[in-house]
């Protein structure tokens, strides 16, 4: 692909709609990034997307370094450049070292991770290539995870494939500055 499938929508045609969904994300983030504009061509849709994603991302009852994790290794295994570097930035701010971004792409055996950081990443390959967990998977999430984190662990790397699959095919560009 040589360039972006949909542009993101330009400001002067934001209706007022579009203009509300997007104040809490400028304060939020000081402003609004290409997936976003790029997803306002379908109001409706973003809509309801938010809701979700703002769960995944905000309200999930991982913590933010293991939502991270998780983020990072289906934006890797996705192959979206968009996720892998929107997320180093959020990752670093979540309390993993350069070192650890790095090592994602590696996934759960390369050597330094933890025994539950190997567990997320190794749960996410799973999860996106046979698209479930096995009985050994589930019981070890099961002695580091509540069921409302497993949850929201498989709802978060299903998520971050989804707008991972989104970002590619739209051919989103990585906002200036990141």
């Amino acid at each position: 692909m040589t360039g972006p499938r949909l542009l993101p929508l330009p400001e002067d045609e934001w209706t007022d709609e579009v203009r509300e969904m997007f104040r809490p994300i400028e304060e939020y983030n000081g402003r609004v990034y290409n997936i976003f504009r790029t997803l306002a061509r379908h109001p409706k849709l973003l809509k309801r997307w938010l809701v979700f994603a703002n769960h995944c991302l905000i309200k999930s009852t991982l913590g933010p370094r293991e939502r991270e994790l998780v983020i990072l290794r289906a934006g890797w295994l996705c192959k979206s450049d968009y996720e892998w570097i929107q997320h180093q930035r959020i990752a670093r701010a979540a309390g993993l070292s350069r070192d650890e971004i790095e090592r994602v792409k590696q996934g759960s055996e390369a050597k330094g991770w933890s025994e539950i950081d190997a567990l997320l990443l190794a749960a996410t390959d799973e999860l996106l290539d046979s698209k479930t967990l096995g009985e050994e998977t589930w019981a070890a999430l099961k002695q580091h995870f509540g069921e409302q984190q497993i949850i929201d662990l498989i709802f978060t790397a299903g998520n971050y494939a989804l707008l991972a699959m989104a970002l590619n095919a739209f051919g989103v560009e990585v906002d200036e500055g990141l």
